[in-house]
């Protein structure tokens, strides 16, 4: 339990078209208004970064292919192989008391609708779950499919043009004062 001590948050993204940074600028916003200390910040900036540093740790990207992109595949191994050789990663993945972490991530579903983004968003908690943080969420978020109007109208999805919208956004930012009112409960 936080109680009245402060959280220290670390917003993570990587984005190639503006939706996943939609959704990360929306995330560090409501923080902000919820008086946490948070830093935002591009995964492929945070090589150095020590996520142990942080109380919470929003990871976000958006679903290529059905999978995360390349880039934060590659932080993701990297930080495991610094967490394995450090000891941080124990048997059993133990839950570490003050450590939480929410995945995101943007898609636009255009050929299997969610079912496309739900292995990036599990990919990514499973990696804050080894570390021995409690996964608050996965969160997933529509956005437009860049450049090509047919993967943005014709998918299962329907029209996602103008994707992530006010209310999508609006959404985040709820989720988001949800995540820290249940870590300062306890």
């Amino acid at each position: 339990m936080m109680g009245n001590k402060p959280i220290k948050a670390l917003v993570l993204y990587w984005s190639a078209t503006g939706n996943t940074e939609k959704v990360a600028k929306t995330i560090q916003s409501r923080l902000e208004t919820e008086k946490v200390d948070s830093t935002l910040m591009k995964i492929i900036e945070a090589g150095n970064e020590d996520l142990f540093a942080y109380d919470l740790v929003f990871m976000g990207a958006p679903a290529y292919q059905f999978m995360a992109p390349d880039p934060v595949v590659r932080f993701i191994k990297a930080k495991m192989q610094l967490h394995n050789e450090r000891h941080d990663i124990k048997p059993g993945a133990p839950v570490l008391p003050g450590k939480w972490a929410v995945t995101f991530c943007t898609y636009s579903g255009p050929h299997t609708g969610i079912d496309e983004a739900i292995p990036p968003c599990k990919y990514m908690g499973q990696f804050f779950a080894h570390l021995g943080f409690k996964l608050m969420g996965e969160w997933y978020t529509v956005g437009e499919f860049h450049n090509r109007e047919d993967l943005s109208t014709l998918g299962r999805l329907g029209d996602v043009r103008g994707r992530p919208n006010e209310d999508d956004l609006a959404k985040v930012a709820r989720s988001v004062s949800r995540v820290v009112k249940k870590i300062r409960s306890g």
